[in-house]
């Protein structure tokens, strides 16, 4: 009788452990949400096969008169010949931010193959690899990063000025770029009253889990009226409260278009 209590007593206490065990590991267990696809196949645009590069050139102060004009001559030139397969976006100097800044946004028709293609053309362009060598001496630092845009993102088109631009960049937490992308295809229709969103969009290659969103403003007094309105509208307050947490960073510049920049 003793032996039969005590294996009784032994089975209880393993059917018991194992009840544990199964409900602490539903508790503690990391679930996965398994994605079908890669997040920059789910987020970008598929009508179109449009790559973008950013750069950020940092020039020293004496030299910022005579960068932004060689700037303007050689992209001129590039625009002026058809077998470049890119052209710029835009292009201009931070006001607020970074100072003796330059920001150009270039878009490159045909995604990789053209960005490759633009590259080995300009590496064998004589008066290119001269401006790059005389551009070298005006800069302390630049860096550059590839990016997509956002399907649900207005496509940068040229405009008339005058205009201040807001460039808002954020830094992610790792692996929230999907929850990001569906608060703010919701979130961009309370954004259009005054034609201020330019385009969004987020990196590919250099800086992971950065987004960019550009914003045009008359002025800034005029950006501080458009996003007052923006807290009147229901449903904005909802954007703001699920997407604060996905963001480790971010910037904001103020930037003026250069001269020959499409978007003014």
């Amino acid at each position: 009788m003793y032996k039969v209590k005590c294996r009784l007593n032994v089975l209880h206490r393993s059917f018991a452990n194992k009840s544990d065990e199964g409900w602490l590991s539903s508790m503690f267990a990391h679930k996965v949400d398994a994605r079908k696809d890669a997040h920059s196949n789910l987020l970008s645009k598929k009508d179109t096969s449009n790559l973008y590069k950013i750069q950020f050139h940092n020039v020293k102060p004496e030299c910022m008169e005579a960068y932004n004009k060689m700037s303007d001559e050689v992209q001129k030139e590039l625009h002026r010949d058809a077998d470049y397969p890119c052209e710029v976006v835009g292009s201009w100097n931070t006001w607020c931010g970074e100072q003796d800044q330059a920001v150009h946004l270039w878009r490159y028709s045909g995604g990789y193959p053209a960005l490759t293609e633009c590259l080995r053309k300009l590496n064998r362009n004589m008066a290119y690899l001269a401006f790059r060598k005389e551009r070298s001496k005006m800069l302390i630092s630049r860096c550059n990063q590839l990016l997509l845009e956002f399907s649900f993102w207005n496509e940068p088109a040229p405009r008339s000025g005058p205009n201040v631009y807001e460039l808002r960049t954020y830094q992610l937490v790792p692996g929230t770029m999907i929850e990001w992308g569906n608060n703010w295809a919701r979130a961009i229709k309370y954004r259009q009253e005054n034609n201020e969103a330019v385009g969004g969009f987020f990196t590919q290659i250099g800086e992971l889990y950065v987004v960019h969103h550009l914003w045009a403003y008359k002025d800034l007094q005029s950006r501080q009226e458009t996003r007052n309105a923006a807290w009147l509208k229901e449903g904005w307050d909802v954007n703001v409260h699920y997407t604060m947490p996905l963001i480790q960073k971010m910037e904001s510049r103020i930037m003026i278009p250069m001269e020959h920049s499409p978007l003014q």
